[in-house]
């Protein structure tokens, strides 16, 4: 956190600047929290005041909902966003203030947010917008080390069984590469379920799986360890596609009849050749992913194998799409499609969100089933989304952290 300050105490002096805030992403991915440290010698233990504010031994942290203004455009389009000063009263009162988004790679870390003397010009904006994702890289490597980050990143408690989902899920949920963008989201269902997703860049293939673990709690929780591990694992050591399926499921059964369990998993897992557009996939018992081309929205004839974890001589299939460009793939758990979400046209809303960037969409298909099912979820509900461009070569352009031809358009 001291670096942190050092760094964004540096930034204001540098442009004039009378405040500045740092402003991390929520774990809901619906608010903002501003994070500060201030001494506090009456307690140690953590505390809710009626603003809102969140504190810690010496930290603090304010949740800021997304609310359509400045900050949330800002994160939106991916762009800075300046507030003329207000008229009368209040901290900004006088002051411009600009909000400039942290980014790396289309992942959504924070805002910068600084109090100026004067309208800040062109010139200063693309600076403070390129300092903003310096100070990104000033966050990822200082998180590795300490909570702090994340106790200020969550607005709500965490549960054990949701403790080791969140350690299963990658470090960040958004890549932005020249090919392609991929953007995922949990939403966890009030008794956590074993929904996972993940995803791995190499140099010439994208790595991905989407997988969802019998039963509720911790005992799906640790079934979903077991899958992702087994996944990652044989992915690390080199093994194909097929040979990454049949390690994993042999790894489930045998744990299954090691302790007697009757667990097993759902999921598909893919692998995209960034030089072709060519994407295996292997369905073990999994909801088929839809695929949104032109106006057209369907799901994809995907067979159908038997889950992971139920029979040691299973065998898998590989099915292979040649994806075109402005091609999105949409990859879900049968969390989206539950009994009480049954008035959801899934296919009707991945058409409406076309426009808008992973990171927005994938959070407006989890808004879309929390409103159907009243925030009542029985089962995790997950989404992946790939939006697919073309070949290697494509160009990405970016000098602040993401490519602002990609961002979501502003709300109006």
């Amino acid at each position: 956190m001291e670096a942190l300050e050092t760094v964004t105490r540096e930034l204001g002096r540098a442009f004039g600047a009378t405040q500045v805030s740092f402003l991390i992403a929520d774990l809901s991915g619906r608010a903002l929290v501003r994070l500060t440290h201030v001494p506090l010698a009456d307690s140690v233990l953590a505390r809710v005041t009626a603003s809102g504010e969140r504190g810690e031994a010496r930290e603090r942290a304010t949740v800021l909902p997304f609310d359509g203004g400045p900050t949330e455009q800002a994160v939106r389009t991916q762009t800075v966003q300046v507030v003329p000063p207000e008229g009368a009263g209040g901290e900004t009162a006088g002051a411009w203030t600009l909000l400039a988004p942290i980014t790396e790679r289309g992942e959504v870390i924070g805002v910068l947010e600084m109090l100026l003397r004067e309208e800040p010009g062109a010139d200063t904006k693309e600076r403070i917008a390129q300092m903003a994702h310096f100070l990104a890289f000033v966050v990822i490597a200082n998180r590795r080390h300490t909570d702090l980050f994340e106790w200020g990143q969550r607005s709500r408690p965490s549960s054990l069984s949701a403790e080791i989902q969140q350690r299963l899920l990658p470090a960040s949920r958004t890549c932005e590469a020249g090919a392609f963008t991929l953007s995922a989201w949990l939403e966890p269902a009030s008794d956590i379920a074993g929904d996972t997703f993940d995803y791995s860049l190499a140099r010439d293939h994208l790595h991905l799986s989407v997988t969802d673990a019998m039963g509720h709690g911790v005992a799906a929780a640790l079934t979903a360890t077991l899958c992702v591990g087994g996944l990652r694992g044989a992915r690390r050591r080199g093994a194909s596609l097929l040979e990454q399926a049949a390690s994993t499921n042999a790894s489930l059964v045998a744990h299954a009849i090691d302790k007697t369990l009757d667990d097993y998993v759902t999921g598909i897992v893919g692998r995209l050749d960034l030089n072709t557009g060519v994407l295996e996939l292997v369905n073990a018992g999994h909801v088929p992913p839809y695929l949104a081309r032109g106006d057209e929205v369907r799901s994809l004839d995907l067979p159908a194998d038997l889950p992971f974890g139920l029979f040691t001589e299973t065998s898998y299939r590989a099915t292979s799409l040649t994806l075109e460009p402005g091609d999105r793939l949409v990859f879900v758990t049968d969390g989206m499609l539950e009994r009480s979400a049954a008035g959801l046209d899934l296919a009707g809303v991945i058409a409406r969100t076309r426009d808008l960037h992973p990171r927005e969409a994938a959070r407006y298909l989890a808004d879309s089933i929390l409103d159907e099912t009243g925030e009542d979820l029985r089962d995790d509900a997950t989404i992946l989304l790939v939006d697919w461009y073309g070949e290697h070569g494509q160009v990405r352009t970016t000098v602040s952290g993401a490519d602002p031809a990609r961002a979501s358009a502003r709300l109006v």
